[in-house]
């Protein structure tokens, strides 16, 4: 490795010289306390990608070593069957795993033997989840919208006999719930004939208050996120609610509320074509909330699919506010219709104008 000098190198020249090309580290560090030197370090290290260690020479025996250790390792990871199982059906897919706060969907294989439903995950040695045959309730098949494909993927829901609904998503989903209806029919198990399947949300609405009832939801409306420390303004996907007492989106990466206004905080609402960056080229209609929080006035911006919808339902849930111009009141910081608040005062607090005040006093005297 020859030395190279570069003043003008950037944080991403620095990462592309380590992966390529390597970097040595030659360091005589002495530490002193009251001038007084107490620890010596020497230290010379190379740091590089694999592939340049490995033309230079360096760390051959632990690369080949690791390999083969990860070669046998993946050989042993083998599902472990009980007496008298015998496996009917190996197929490549994932389950939906959902415990305390993390949510997500699980890769790994499913197999169907003669006695249960297994989902395994070969790489860990894990059986993330199983069922007994005998404890299937039902088998339903449901499109689901996918934030990142235009196309529905194909999802398998599972109710066992505690009611209880576990999701599956395979390479042949169909192909893989008649596998198991075939198998429970032949062991002599039956299945509950048109089950209604209850409404499943990515994660649960554990953010209503008392008495609050979702009116509106949207399964996949982008929301335009505002910038935040290094993150630039950015569309995220998420879901929109509207509730009989406020309009708030969901955003499932981070698993929160990002935007959570009361209805009666919504000053009014517009809908236009533009592009959006980040979702396509094309232009998107983009719907537009104005409203009011803390003594201030945002915009929040939303798309996709549906925001015709949701722009006549909100028009029909805020239909006394929309459309009229409201003011905070100066005194208590509360809004309320600006003709009503400088011609009659705030309702609130009692607060009036110094225009009414003074009419007042004229008509007095």
């Amino acid at each position: 490795m020859e030395p190279s000098r570069d003043t003008h190198a950037t944080l991403v020249d620095l990462l592309d010289r380590i992966l390529d090309k390597g970097l040595v580290i030659n360091a005589d560090i002495i530490i002193s306390v009251a001038g007084i030197p107490l620890i010596g370090v020497n230290l010379k290290a190379a740091l590089a990608g694999m592939e340049t260690m490995l033309k230079y020479g360096v760390m051959q025996a632990w690369d080949e070593k690791s390999r083969a250790w990860e070669r046998e390792h993946r050989k042993k990871n083998v599902l472990s069957l009980v007496e008298g199982e015998e496996i009917a059906l190996k197929m490549y897919g994932s389950y939906y795993y959902s415990k305390g706060i993390y949510n997500a969907w699980r890769p790994g294989y499913f197999y169907l033997t003669n006695k249960r439903f297994i989902h395994y995950r070969q790489d860990f040695d894990e059986i993330t989840w199983q069922i007994p045959l005998e404890e299937i309730k039902a088998l339903v098949v449901r499109g689901e919208a996918h934030f990142v494909k235009e196309k529905k993927k194909q999802v398998l829901y599972l109710i066992d006999k505690q009611d209880q609904v576990h999701r599956f998503n395979a390479v042949e989903t169909n192909q893989l719930k008649d596998a198991i209806e075939q198998n429970l029919a032949t062991t002599g198990f039956s299945l509950e004939a048109n089950l209604v399947l209850p409404e499943f949300e990515e994660g649960p609405i554990d953010f209503l208050t008392e008495g609050e009832e979702v009116t509106h939801r949207g399964e996949k409306v982008w929301c335009l996120v505002p910038a935040s420390g290094i993150k630039q303004e950015t569309w995220r996907p998420g879901h929109l609610y509207l509730t009989n007492k406020r309009l708030c989106w969901w955003y499932d990466f981070e698993r929160k509320l990002v935007f959570d206004v009361p209805v009666d905080r919504i000053v009014r609402m517009n809908t236009e074509m533009r592009k959006t960056s980040g979702l396509n080229s094309k232009k998107e209609k983009v719907l537009d909330i104005l409203y009011e929080a803390n003594l201030t006035k945002g915009t929040a911006s939303f798309a996709g699919k549906e925001i015709d919808e949701w722009a006549e339902a909100l028009n029909g849930i805020v239909s006394g506010k929309i459309g009229e111009e409201t003011e905070t009141c100066p005194q208590c910081g509360k809004p309320a219709p600006a003709k009503k608040l400088l011609e009659e005062g705030c309702s609130s607090c009692g607060w009036v104008s110094p225009r009414v005040k003074q009419k007042t006093k004229k008509i007095t005297a």
